[in-house]
């Protein structure tokens, strides 16, 4: 794309996510209010981390890929809250103690600091189980509602996120390990895993609900591949790059507990050019999907460049 072209769409994205945020939000918000019989601690709990200042990129990724192959905005709205759900799920369990251990999560304390291990587990089960509940509930086309929970626990499961992680969590438990003997192959699986299936799910489900065919589909699927390895490789950058004060959480940790991550396989200078090359397999997808995909397009740019 033209320097000027991508430029002009950095500039927009805040406007573009302001807009999915906002309506992302209030439909989580109704929904989780609909809900009766939750214990006032679990709702504050859930609540914590479900509304506190997240970048919400995978709802926004599922709107506006609904919107690249022709779809609205409110077609998308399930697929979007369902995959926030299980993003903030996730979130509030690789913070404990058993797993990152982190005391910190968008600039506040992480909400088993605040609420207790327990608390904060059964938060974390409530937003899982809820996610599945949301598009049996919300998603008036039962063929869709049966499509898009599939895709989505495949992303979340064994095979996707929860794999990942476990994958992910070996690493450490070997301390400083051997790069030698690792493999970029090796290290983008556990992240197309961990992080990718997620936000390829976005991608997809988006389409899905934007009613795409199958040729359609296919290249959001390709896009969203690109895009999970841009999300994880710029994470992986700032943690070696960036301070705890401005991205709200700890730094340098990767390396303190020698787990392998692009900056520790690759250096720095071939991670970013790993992350070029995935810009560019994202652009050439965008490219293809036309006007349509602009707004879509001003959001993957700003991930690529972003610094928190």
């Amino acid at each position: 794309m033209p320097d000027a072209s991508v430029q002009n769409q950095i500039l927009d994205y805040r406007v573009v996510l302001e807009t999915t945020t906002r309506r992302t939000d209030a439909f989580l918000r109704a929904f989780i209010d609909s809900r009766t019989g939750i214990p006032s601690l679990l709702k504050e709990a859930i609540d914590y981390s479900l509304f506190g200042a997240g970048k919400r990129i995978r709802p926004a990724l599922a709107i506006l890929s609904a919107q690249a192959v022709g779809g609205s905005l409110d077609d998308a709205l399930p697929a979007a809250g369902a995959l926030e759900l299980i993003h903030c799920f996730s979130l509030i369990h690789d913070d404990l103690p058993p797993m990152d251990n982190d005391d910190l999560r968008r600039g506040r304390p992480t909400n088993h600091k605040v609420y207790g291990d327990a608390v904060a587990i059964l938060a974390g089960d409530a937003m899982n189980t809820m996610a599945f509940e949301l598009l049996a509930e919300s998603v008036p086309d039962a063929a869709m509602a049966i499509w898009l929970t599939r895709e989505l626990s495949q992303a979340t499961g064994p095979g996707g996120m929860i794999g990942g992680q476990i994958l992910d969590t070996c690493y450490p438990q070997l301390k400083h390990v051997d790069t030698q003997a690792a493999s970029l192959e090796s290290l983008q699986r556990i992240h197309r895993m961990k992080t990718g299936a997620l936000i390829r799910a976005s991608c997809r489900m988006g389409a899905i609900c934007g009613r795409a065919d199958a040729r359609m589909l296919d290249r959001l699927d390709v896009l969203g591949q690109a895009v999970g390895l841009v999300f994880q490789i710029v994470d992986d950058l700032l943690d070696v790059t960036s301070s705890q004060a401005h991205l709200g959480k700890k730094t340098g940790k990767d390396a303190d507990i020698g787990k392998l991550t692009y900056p520790v396989l690759l250096g720095i200078e071939q991670t970013q050019a790993e992350l070029h090359r995935q810009q560019k397999i994202a652009e050439d997808v965008l490219e293809h999907l036309g006007a349509p995909a602009e707004p879509l397009s001003a959001v993957v740019h700003a991930l690529a460049r972003r610094d928190r």
